[in-house]
């Protein structure tokens, strides 16, 4: 729900002159800041963390850079489109790091749920879900690792849900810093951010803390594959909320796709994905 909502803040912020790779900076530096206060230092587990701790921190950082980066360099529906394939790579994923094998009912939310994305996204003119340039190459990209990081939650279980909600905010602000010094224009953007932008971005910093928190919770419980499904929800709140707060037209496309994704998580709470029996 709150990813759903979390474009419209961005847009404010964007009109107030703030670049969208910026406020992406300065908002996970300011939840990472916030957790660290609020939660003590949770770098202490890096010790325990190993690899698979260190995948996903990298994982998280680029679906979050990845995601505003395609956003930016390509069509916005074929960009989500191949974005929110991430229920194909998250049967793979979770098959190959968690051993879990879906039930023939799992396989058909799986296909109701990626029906409905088809239906609210795909459009004749935009051509098949192929990439066509480097922005919906990100794009195919981050909804890979989309699908990854929220397996590698769930195979992480030596590690608190402190720690992977640390991992997705100093993921993002690790590979969002890099891309702001190379455009040479970090120092000349915060200069110029205002008071009013400040505290909308202190906002969105505890929202994300917040956020972060209570969704690897629910990772970290709930198998893979029934968590993606669940996720594509923010496809509904973001349709709803765009009609609400932008006037964006709800066609007939927006109103069956959202009803598939809705009946999808409904359903996913059926899904059986054990481990595979040998």
């Amino acid at each position: 729900m709150v990813w759903g909502l979390m474009w419209y803040p961005y847009r404010v912020l964007q009109g107030e002159g703030v670049s969208a790779e910026l406020a992406t900076l300065l908002s996970y530096a300011l939840a990472l800041l916030l957790g660290v206060l609020m939660l003590g230092p949770v770098w202490r587990e890096w010790r325990i963390a190993g690899w698979w701790g260190i995948g996903l921190t990298l994982s998280a950082g680029w679906t979050n850079l990845g995601y505003v980066l395609a956003v930016l360099g390509g069509e916005v529906m074929r960009v989500l489109l191949l974005f929110y394939l991430a229920p194909l790579w998250t049967v793979v994923f979770a098959r190959a790091l968690l051993g879990e094998k879906l039930d023939r009912y799992g396989y058909a939310v799986i296909a109701l749920s990626l029906g409905g994305v088809f239906v609210m996204l795909w459009h004749p003119r935009h051509g098949m879900p192929v990439p066509q340039n480097a922005g919906e190459w990100i794009g195919l990209s981050a909804g890979l690792t989309f699908a990854l990081t929220n397996v590698l939650v769930r195979r992480t279980q030596h590690l608190s849900v402190t720690f992977k909600s640390a991992s997705v905010w100093f993921g993002t602000t690790l590979l969002t810093l890099p891309l702001m010094l190379y455009q040479g224009q970090l120092a000349s953007e915060l200069r110029a951010v205002s008071l009013y932008a400040w505290l909308l971005l202190a906002l969105l910093g505890l929202v994300l803390c917040a956020t972060s928190l209570v969704a690897q919770h629910g990772l970290t419980h709930l198998p893979a594959n029934q968590s993606i499904i669940l996720f594509l929800s923010e496809l509904v709140i973001a349709a709803a909320s765009s009609y609400l707060l932008a006037n964006e037209v709800m066609g007939p496309r927006e109103i069956i796709g959202a009803a598939l994704i809705v009946s999808a998580s409904l359903l996913s709470g059926k899904i059986h994905a054990g481990p595979e029996k040998s």
